[in-house]
């Protein structure tokens, strides 16, 4: 098993301003520069961190947002890619529905990848409703902009022959021909995060691995359905590395000192979803069956809305933001405790699910200091994830199919 750092690097002094939106039309005269700069540094020292202790990167891209001042993460992937030496580092996601210019995002990723020695991984989104007004994009179509972008950019990462010329819908590009070529070939492992068995599919037909975060349980249920798309296909049987999982992680000493860690990263739920209601379900972002089950579901989002449903093994439904750490436990949201209880929980999840290759964990959050989340990750590094590689071994796609083989 494979594990990921990962921080969403809030700006939590503006969340205690009494406003009714932290995304989108917060003015930034919230911001202090100087408390940004230390926010990216610390966040970067975290992951830096992390190559000590064996532990992958993962960054991710929100925009005009307290709440995740990661407006481009190939900034701090090019650091990374020079600063670090051993670990992965994975950007998930790229909106790229929303980009007007996906070939200069194919170039940056194949410069990240030289730079670093082939050891970046692409991860593509969607973009969640919110994206779209900052970046003057139409929810109109987005799928179909999703997937060609997708072509797009993948095409232009692995020709080798010279310039090509692009005609899509959406996209029109002339002698695509990018410089230099990545370090992977044909290119990078793709990673693509899904929330329905429509993408799920999609995906399993494109045969990218496939993300899903704070699913819980459900999760197994998109994972079979990868598996059964991939059979239907005539593909070999995925393997777990195909599959990663996003959630909150708290270890502590003492288990109390694990939960009181993932309460301060909670504080990623608590805020996330307060948004002005314009900009949570843009017309044309949802199908019309889409915005039915949304209705009934009654997911408004705001400082009293609904934030993100979850269901606990024993069909509880609980609200992520409000929740106790116990319930997000029990609803696999979060992975808390002492290093046995983590273990613990994570083996059961993983069995449960039909295995995973790679664990995705918010181990900075909320109010968490960076000595906390230091503190948090060194202790799983630690006490964690050598139980967890040893029971889970990485096996990558051509070992599977050498033992099918076999």
């Amino acid at each position: 098993m494979q594990f990921y750092h990962f921080s969403e690097q809030p700006y939590t002094d503006a969340w205690d301003k009494g406003l009714d939106s932290l995304r989108n039309t917060i003015p930034n005269r919230h911001c202090d520069p100087k408390v940004a700069s230390r926010i990216y540094n610390e966040a970067l020292d975290e992951w830096m961190l992390c190559d000590e202790l064996g532990i992958n990167c993962m960054l991710n891209e929100h925009h005009t947002s307290a709440t995740c001042i990661s407006e481009s993460p190939n900034i701090q992937l090019g650091i990374l890619a020079r600063q670090t030496r051993k670990v992965r580092i994975l950007g998930l996601g790229h909106p790229i529905a929303v980009r007007n210019d996906p070939v200069r995002l194919a170039e940056e990723l194949a410069m990240i990848d030289c730079i670093s020695g082939g050891r970046l991984d692409i991860g593509f989104v969607k973009g969640a409703p919110y994206e779209y007004s900052p970046a003057n994009a139409n929810p109109v179509g987005i799928t179909e902009r999703f997937w060609e972008a997708n072509d797009l950019i993948l095409k232009a990462l692995s020709t080798r022959d010279g310039p090509f010329n692009f005609e899509g819908e959406h996209h029109h590009h002339r002698q695509v021909n990018i410089w230099p070529r990545p370090w992977q070939d044909p290119h990078p492992p793709v990673w693509v995060t899904v929330g329905s068995p429509e993408s799920t599919q999609e995906v399993a037909t494109r045969q990218h691995r496939m993300a899903v975060f704070l699913a819980g349980w459900n999760v197994s249920k998109l994972f079979d359905l990868y598996r059964k798309r991939t059979t239907e296909l005539g593909f070999m049987p995925p393997s777990p590395d195909r599959f990663g999982y996003m959630a909150l992680v708290g270890v502590g000493s003492t288990r109390e000192e694990g939960f009181r860690r993932a309460q301060e990263i909670q504080g990623y739920l608590r805020t996330t979803g307060i948004i002005g209601e314009a900009y949570v379900n843009p017309p044309g972002y949802m199908s019309a069956q889409g915005n039915v089950k949304w209705l009934k579901q009654n997911q408004l989002r705001g400082r009293s809305g609904n934030h993100f449903p979850a269901t606990t093994r024993d069909g509880r439904v609980i609200n992520q933001a409000t929740a106790p750490i116990e319930d997000l436990v029990a609803a696999a949201v979060c992975f808390a405790g002492n290093p046995d209880d983590v273990y613990e929980q994570i083996c059961s999840f993983v069995d449960s699910v039909g295995g995973l290759g790679h664990l995705f964990m918010m181990c900075h959050g909320g109010l968490m200091s960076h000595r906390e989340s230091s503190a948090n990750l060194r202790l799983f590094a630690a006490e964690v994830a050598p139980r967890l590689r040893e029971r889970y071994p990485v096996l990558s796609e051509g070992v599977v199919r050498q033992k099918l083989a076999a």
